[in-house]
């Protein structure tokens, strides 16, 4: 680089793209902090469905544990779970206790009449901005919910209904 630098720029500009790649550089070995100092974001932990497959009737157990980083669910945090059936119909929809740092289980019994094949289980913070990017507190204000969810964020596992 320092011979192109030599014949392209005058002496003086050198040292100033000198210095701007070495804050470019040092900027990159950061790791995940943002340049404002703050925590890098929290995403919500990855959860879990077991068994793999079941019959009406019998029990699912959604679970994750408490996620990697901090983020600050709260002590009257909740999980929305919900389960859409192999013809894509919603057939359960509810909220369980959160640990602040995430974790929580959750069980349901398949419901009689639910579509044998893929069932698809969707766990995620409720009335969390949980696909929040700032790295500050990701906890939604209180009232009436004005964040919509969006698919950034939404991980949706199966589980077979026999």
């Amino acid at each position: 680089m320092g011979c192109i630098l030599q014949r392209c720029l005058p002496s003086r500009n050198k040292s100033v793209v000198l210095a701007a790649i070495g804050v470019v550089l040092m900027g990159g070995s950061a790791g995940c902090s943002n340049t404002w100092g703050k925590p890098p974001p929290c995403m919500p932990p990855e959860y879990t469905v077991t068994p793999s497959m079941a019959s009406a009737g019998e029990t699912v157990v959604v679970a994750a544990l408490d996620a990697g980083c901090d983020p600050r669910y709260g002590d009257n945090a909740r999980v929305a779970v919900s389960v859409t059936d192999a013809a894509g119909v919603e057939v359960l929809k509810d909220t369980a206790p959160m640990a602040d740092a995430g974790s929580f289980t959750y069980r349901f019994e398949v419901p009689a009449g639910v579509a044998a094949g893929e069932a698809l289980v969707s766990a995620y913070p409720h009335n969390v901005d949980w696909c929040d990017d700032t790295g500050v507190n990701n906890r939604a204000a209180a009232g009436v919910p004005t964040l919509g969810r969006v698919s950034c964020a939404e991980r949706l596992v199966p589980f077979t209904v026999r």
